[in-house]
């Protein structure tokens, strides 16, 4: 049957025999006038719902007038579509052809595919044999060199065996470094390579374990013995040996170990109480050591001695095991294995480590701690005789301390101690310092408090007295004087004792008028004032004596409580001093009462002094007889000691001789005749003072000052000037004497003010050259105006003598020389 050409087209080529008309097309597509609809916009929406599209049309109240509206849109999308499938006709018939080509192509390879599966499955079947021959040989081959290997390494384990086995046939020649290197190979080789299971070397493995202990304890035999004898060879080789075995660590944390444990035993063997008993007779009759640690009757000297043997054997010890441990770790610090050249001291302790010295003498310090404590409060025997002993004790502890360090002091090596750990041991028997230096504040204050009682005040110490308080002083001195620390700490007990003695003599001092008096002989209160200046005084003397020799941080420690002495001692009889220096003073003010101006000649050349100068006399011989004979020291008494009474006596008598000379330069005015009786006055004084105050010729600047100005009053004012007596005498006492050489309208100072000589004189205390010059030069200036006032031109020659020494000899004039 023949069909129609329309018949067997195509659809797309019945489509494009269609008809359409032609029309404009218009301004905007149908899908955008949908998008701007309010009805089909809906439709353009993601979320579109037609059930709520359906039921919103529904309740719009014109379901009809929608329905229509969708028709239409309808009919205008199917024309649209049919629009663009016209325009695209030749697009989409291209992509058709393509189609088929990719059909044709894929059948092709399809087939390709197949042939290669077929390729693939012959050549499996052609290779499976081959690859299970070879993975059989394979695994052949491998296993046969696991033999091979097994073998070699277990011959070379047998050789090295057999090397050890000849070193061991000569036990007295053998290399010990050398066989402990063979054993750590076979060793090695065993566990490398598994050689357990194999009966020649499980054989022979049970022999070179125990060759292993043997080498071992000859090496440690060798480290024991050259530690004791310090043998640096027999360490080395034993060091070597344990790092060749590859135990040398371990090796060192059971030497370290055991000298840990010996040192320990040591301490706790020397303070073991029930050991000191046994050593000095029965636990059960005399000798013996009560369960409290306190000795029967008639075994503390026993017991005390076994005490001291005891720990003088541990000290020894403790140094052996010091010097010992030392020495081992000097080897590890310079020994190197021969061929890797590590430093074997590396190989023990590692950065940040402590040093094996430090370690050991960590533990025999707290271990040493630890018993002393316990000996402190579980003991009142080990406490009374450490205590008591504490000198011998901490002696004991420095020396060997001592010991050690002179012992390890190599250059270029560490040494065993250091500061800090010298520090540690002291500090674990500072709980017996603690209480030695209370034990000796006690016995000091003790002796103190009998002599120098509390609720008497009137009680005089008899020199004995003195005597033993000074004794025990120097007892506690001479119990510590070989160590500098422990002296310091026992002269800062014996400081605190003087301060408590000066404290309590301070309190026996009598202060009142009675102790004051001079006219009369001494009373009962002033003689109790000299008894305690002399015991004082004593006191100062023998113990400064007793540490002159010590060094001067000692002299530092004690110089206030001795300052504190010494002051007592002179507030004692400071008083009584200046009462007596008063008197002196008083004497000597009633020169101004003699008239030196109108003395005939007959007068002045009587041999008899002034009565000013013999009641002077007559004080000073009164002072002598009763209060300085008591106070001074005899003539036999050490020479060259200047006690606290010497001293105010020479202050007595310098000031005595200055006072002199300052108010006989007042005196005014002075005739010939008043000089000559001023001279045999000046030569009174110095033959009382001589003779019952002190040596004249030991004073000084003072004594030279009285004998210049006797020669100076005899001099003419023209000669003054260059005169060398002024050398020896302070500028305000010759500027004053020049105004007796002047007229009496050149007014001195005194005359001046009207002060009475006393007034003027405690003026003259107060001040210095330079002020008394400043008054003078003002009396000057009033006579000079007073002489231009009359007319005069010329003035007396005293007038410019005067200006010319006294700015000249205030300049010039030494700081000692005061009025």
């Amino acid at each position: 049957m023949a069909h129609s050409p329309a018949s067997t087209a195509s659809p797309l080529q019945r489509l494009s025999t269609f008809k359409t008309t032609t029309t404009t097309p218009s301004a905007a597509s149908p899908l955008e006038t949908f998008a701007a609809d309010p009805i089909f916009s809906a439709f353009l929406s993601p979320s579109f719902s037609s059930t709520s599209f359906s039921s919103a049309a529904l309740s719009s109240g014109s379901p009809a007038s929608t329905a229509e509206k969708l028709q239409h849109a309808i009919r205008l999308l199917q024309s649209q579509l049919r629009s663009e499938v016209l325009s695209r006709h030749s697009d989409l018939l291209s992509q058709l052809s393509s189609l088929q080509h990719a059909d044709h192509a894929l059948s092709t390879v399809r087939s390709s595919v197949h042939s290669l599966q077929s390729s693939l499955r012959h050549t499996r079947s052609e290779l499976s044999d081959p690859l299970r021959s070879i993975t059989a040989l394979t695994l052949q081959l491998s296993n046969l060199h696991a033999t091979s290997e097994l073998l070699h390494h277990t011959l070379r384990a047998l050789r090295l065996s057999k090397k050890l086995r000849d070193l061991a046939a000569h036990p007295e020649k053998i290399d010990l470094a050398k066989a402990a290197q063979l054993h750590c190979e076979i060793l090695a080789i065993y566990d490398e390579y598994d050689l357990a299971g194999i009966d020649v070397v499980k054989e022979e493995l049970a022999w070179v374990r125990e060759t292993g202990d043997t080498l071992r304890g000859e090496a440690m035999k060798a480290l024991e013995l050259g530690m004791e004898g310090l043998n640096q060879g027999e360490v080395a080789i034993g060091l070597q040996v344990f790092y060749n075995l590859g135990e040398l660590k371990q090796a060192m944390e059971q030497l370290i170990g055991k000298y840990k444990g010996l040192g320990v035993k040591s301490i706790s063997v020397a303070l073991d109480m029930k050991a000191i008993s046994g050593s000095v007779g029965s636990g059960f009759g005399p000798g013996g050591i009560r369960g409290s640690g306190t000795p029967q009757i008639g075994g503390g000297a026993k017991a005390r001695d076994g005490l001291w043997q005891r720990m003088g054997t541990c000290m020894d010890q403790l140094h052996s095991i010091m010097v010992a441990v030392w020495h081992l770790q000097k080897v590890l610090s310079k020994k190197r294995d021969p061929f890797t050249h590590v430093l074997l001291l590396d190989e023990v302790i590692k950065e940040g480590e402590p040093m094996i010295t430090d370690r050991v003498w960590e533990a025999l310090v707290k271990a040493f701690a630890n018993q002393m404590k316990s000996a402190f409060s579980a003991s009142t025997f080990v406490k009374e005789i450490f205590t008591m002993g504490y000198p011998k004790l901490f002696a004991m502890i420095d020396n060997l301390l001592e010991r050690i360090s002179r012992d390890t002091d190599v250059k270029g090596v560490l040494p065993a101690i250091t500061s800090e750990g010298k520090e540690q041991l002291v500090a674990a028997v500072e709980i017996f310092q603690t209480s030695f230096l209370a034990l000796c504040h006690s016995r000091l204050s003790d002796l103190v408090n009998n002599v120098f009682p509390v609720s008497s005040r009137g009680s005089v110490p008899s020199k004995d007295h003195i005597s033993r308080i000074i004794s025990r002083i120097q007892e506690e001195i001479e119990s510590v004087q070989l160590d500098a620390r422990l002296t310091l700490l026992v002269l800062r007990e014996i400081g605190k004792v003087l301060l408590l003695l000066a404290e309590r003599a301070e309190f026996q001092i009598s202060a009142g008028p009675e102790s004051r008096q001079v006219n009369g002989p001494a009373t009962p209160a002033q003689l109790k004032n000299f008894v305690l200046c002399q015991h004082l005084q004593e006191i100062h003397t023998r113990i400064s004596s007793m540490i002159s020799g010590l060094p001067t941080i000692a002299l530092d420690v004690l110089s206030p409580a001795l300052g504190a002495i010494y002051g007592v001692a002179c507030d004692s009889v400071t008083t009584l001093f200046q009462a007596m220096l008063d008197r002196l003073e008083s004497c000597i003010l009633q020169i101004h009462e003699q008239k030196f101006g109108v003395l005939g000649m007959d007068a002045a050349m009587d041999n008899n002094a002034s009565p000013y100068m013999e009641e002077l006399q007559k004080c000073i011989l009164h002072f002598r007889s009763e209060f300085l004979s008591r106070l001074l020291p005899s003539k036999t008494a050490t020479v060259g000691v200047e006690t606290i009474c010497t001293r105010l006596v020479r202050s007595m008598a310098a000031r005595v001789l200055i006072f002199f000379i300052r108010h006989a330069s007042l005196v005014r005015p002075l005739s010939e005749s008043g000089k000559l009786r001023m001279a045999r006055d000046m030569a009174e004084l110095e033959l009382a003072v001589g003779q019952n105050l002190f040596p004249v010729e030991q004073l000084g600047a003072p004594y030279r000052a009285l004998r210049a100005f006797r020669p100076l009053i005899f001099l003419d004012t023209s000669q003054l000037g260059a005169s060398p007596l002024l050398q020896d005498l302070p500028p305000s006492v010759i500027l004053h004497h020049l105004y007796s050489r002047g007229p009496d309208e050149l007014q001195s100072p005194l005359q001046r003010n009207k002060l009475t000589p006393l007034q003027y004189s405690l003026w003259l205390d107060s001040q210095g050259e330079d002020q008394v010059w400043k008054g003078i030069k003002a009396t000057l200036d009033d006579y000079a105006t007073h002489v231009r006032a009359r007319g005069d031109k010329e003035f007396s020659p005293v007038y410019p003598l005067m200006l010319r020494l006294g700015s000249l000899l205030t300049e010039n004039a030494p700081e000692t020389q005061k009025p």
